[in-house]
């Protein structure tokens, strides 16, 4: 079986249900992580290809050896060029995953010091690359749109003055010096500069965008589409695509005028409104408290030849 299986990633009920396996149905599991979504697809009868650019998942499943997994070292953005045929279901669970969070080699969180890297695939640009080169002007810009964080100038400022920075610890006591943290503030004011640091370093939603278009092209019709987001720019890239394809565009933009959207057949029907996690999967998991599901189904119109809007640039 698929390593850590007291893994139960959010919402699988729900992703389940939207999913609608079938045996010997092929599911895509487009962010594999620790393999709950996947482990509950094969439990059904379904065949499962998934995804996952991280090393280290992909090392764990195949250690598993399930017959009816395969197992793909990649982006989700080119799962189309990996998949053979039209598939049944694509499963995207977006962000960073619990199992990286929790080792502190990784570089993803401040709860325990460790080297700031911040790297899903563990390979190119690092956090500390861009910490340590960036200008102060874009590492503004970067806090400011990936993490909401109001006072970016001030940070950037003080990262800067602070370079060369090489750990997790160091980072997060030089965000709290320059916003003030008193110790019994609920939320850390790191967290918003750890969030788009690593957003940016792993072209966070530059990949979902081009993942949304990937899945429209190798669902067949009929084929079941499950979003998990776990922050608003995230869950609005994931909405605004769906509202899009489904043909329910509110009207034109200078990037997409209206006559180009009436003139696309929709490539999907969206299925309910958002999904979220009750109080007692909160309870259970409070990561879950932020969690979104979105569904669709995909129709028998061409994929559109558009790029997905991303939520912005930098």
């Amino acid at each position: 079986m698929i390593p850590d299986a007291s893994h139960v990633p959010v919402l699988l009920a729900e992703v389940i249900a939207a999913l609608s396996p079938a045996p010997e149905e092929t599911i895509v599991d487009a962010t594999f992580g620790a393999g709950g979504y996947s482990r509950a697809l094969l439990a059904t009868g379904a065949r499962v290809i998934a995804f996952d650019r991280d090393p280290d998942a992909i090392r764990a499943g195949r250690a598993a050896g399930d017959d009816g997994l395969t197992l793909v070292e990649a982006e989700f953005s080119r799962l189309d060029g990996s998949i053979d045929a039209p598939v049944d279901g694509v499963v995207f669970d977006i962000g960073v995953s619990s199992m990286q969070l929790d080792q502190a080699a990784r570089g993803f969180s401040f709860q325990s010091d460790g080297p700031l890297d911040m790297r899903m695939a563990q390979a190119g640009m690092s956090a500390a690359d861009f910490v340590n080169e960036a200008d102060e002007a874009e590492i503004a810009d970067v806090l400011y749109h990936y993490g909401d964080e109001p006072r970016s100038r001030r940070v950037a400022r003080a990262i800067v003055a602070a370079r060369p920075l090489t750990r997790t610890g160091a980072l997060a006591v030089v965000v709290r010096k320059a916003l003030g943290h008193r110790p019994h503030d609920k939320k850390d004011p790191a967290t918003r500069t750890f969030q788009a640091i690593r957003i940016h370093v792993n072209r966070e939603l530059g990949e979902l965008a081009d993942g949304l278009a990937a899945a429209e092209r190798v669902l067949k019709p009929g084929g079941r589409l499950a979003v998990v987001t776990f922050h608003s720019l995230e869950d609005r890239m994931v909405k605004r695509f769906l509202r899009d394809r489904s043909g329910n565009a509110p009207g034109g933009s200078r990037h997409l005028p209206m006559a180009s959207v009436v003139a696309t057949a929709p490539s999907f029907e969206r299925v309910g409104r958002a999904v979220r996690a009750g109080e007692e999967e909160i309870a259970r998991n409070p990561r879950a408290r932020s969690a979104t599901l979105r569904m669709a189904v995909r129709t028998a119109a061409p994929a559109w030849d558009r790029p997905v809007e991303q939520e912005l640039s930098v």
